[in-house]
């Protein structure tokens, strides 16, 4: 038996193809869309970090930690807890 870490990003969690999706659409991103690469992480360590995370979807709002972590124009759904 396999096991899945459900409070894990998206390849942590062994959701490799929609891993190797959401990778794809982010690196076909404008960079003047894509915060930097340290708050990119910053963000993501943030979430691992949150109960409303399970395999790699924030329970939140529905998207991917991966694509919203990325995103200028984006924060953390948990309006009454944002975490970054």
């Amino acid at each position: 038996m396999v096991h899945q870490c459900k409070k894990c990003l998206l390849l942590e969690a062994g959701e490799n193809k929609s891993f190797e999706t959401v990778r794809d659409y982010i690196s076909n991103l404008s960079d003047e869309l894509k915060v930097s690469n340290e708050t990119y992480i910053s963000r993501l360590d943030c979430c691992k970090n949150c109960d409303n995370l399970i395999s790699g979807m924030c329970l939140k709002c529905g998207c991917y930690a991966e694509v919203r972590a990325v995103l200028k124009d984006k924060k953390c759904p948990d309006f009454n807890n944002p975490k970054w």
